[in-house]
């Protein structure tokens, strides 16, 4: 389906309007006007993109006012962004390639965090006894903060289990959770108080913040790593005007962050609990297993997200719920479900 203009809560097709319920803009924020006028201003400071290193003699503050912010945020020691989230993704892992004699992952790791050196953490329901041998090694787990078809965050209490001879690294993909789980949106990274040695978070900025770009969080010294690498430093930065907004708009992204909880404290009053359904008050998506509903929803002027999200998976149908739905949207999409 092709559409003429950003796909909001509403959207037209075929010259007849739907209700929008897909994408991933939690927050609403590509047409909440305040934020547009943040964007636009500091693309009249800092121009509409900057093709240079960050490496180079000359050094714009825009980087240090936004990743300040990120870093505080996060509540990280230190954070640096990139031109994007995968790319954040793929600079941790080459950097940890470096300091890792083995890789486990979680179940349905992003693309962005995967290696095929890495293991599977679970081995039939149960720890890789890989994880409990009495080898001394430097080992790196890998996972998202919210799996795919999942409305929680990860549990990673199973790494409690790992003996004290295994020096853990931990690498978070929040994509799916940073702007909406955690205090004002601040992710999960802070709350993860775990034996690891070093914890590493790596998000999509395009997602709940709107803006083209991707960010690391971890210690100093970390961070320090990211920046001294080939590929960083011959690459492009993120447009220096988003990283500005991104600190100006700390304001906005607690109002939209905060409407973003009464829309699913409100679903979750109303919504009848089926096992069909598999929804949270705390996150935004809903999963759908009766793909009937799909249709269902189409022919009452709704639609959602449903795509593979990856090669040899069963497809992905998910209501998407934003900060800039109205109660109205929500009232007619709940009773839809309910019946």
């Amino acid at each position: 389906m092709n559409v003429n203009q950003f796909p909001d809560r509403i959207i037209e097709i075929d010259q007849e309007h739907y209700l929008y319920f897909g994408g991933t803009a939690y927050l609403g924020l590509p047409t909440n006007k305040d934020f547009q006028e943040l964007v636009i201003k500091n693309i009249q400071q800092w121009g509409t993109t900057y093709g240079s290193s960050r490496s180079a003699n000359i050094k714009l503050t825009a980087y240090e006012n936004g990743e300040n912010f990120l870093a505080h945020y996060i509540k990280a020691e230190s954070a640096v962004t990139v031109s994007s989230g995968m790319l954040a993704g793929k600079l941790v892992i080459d950097q940890l390639k470096k300091q890792t004699d083995s890789f486990f992952h979680f179940p349905n790791t992003h693309t962005a965090i995967q290696t095929n050196e890495s293991l599977p953490i679970f081995i039939n329901d149960k720890i890789n006894p890989l994880l409990l041998d009495s080898k001394s090694e430097k080992i790196t787990v890998l996972t998202d903060g919210v799996s795919g078809f999942q409305t929680k965050a990860v549990d990673l209490s199973i790494l409690k289990e790992i003996p004290d001879h295994k020096e853990i690294t931990l690498l978070i993909d929040e994509s799916h959770s940073f702007g909406i789980l955690g205090r004002d949106g601040s992710g999960i990274y802070s709350g993860i108080d775990l034996p690891v040695k070093r914890k590493i978070m790596v998000s999509s900025l395009g997602k709940a913040f709107g803006l083209n770009g991707g960010v690391i969080a971890s210690d100093v010294l970390f961070i320090n790593q990211i920046k001294e690498l080939d590929i960083f430093i011959s690459a492009a930065g993120m447009n220096p005007a988003f990283v500005q907004t991104l600190a100006d708009a700390e304001y906005i992204y607690k109002i939209q962050h905060q409407k973003l909880l009464e829309n699913l404290n409100y679903i979750d009053q109303k919504l009848i609990k089926k096992d069909n359904i598999k929804f949270d008050k705390s996150y935004p998506l809903l999963y759908l297993e009766d793909e009937n509903l799909i249709e269902i929803l189409r022919e009452n002027k709704i639609i959602i997200a449903s795509f593979k999200y990856q090669s040899n998976s069963k497809n992905l149908n998910r209501i998407v719920i934003t900060a800039n739905h109205l109660k109205e949207y929500l009232d007619k999409l709940v009773n839809i479900l309910n019946d």
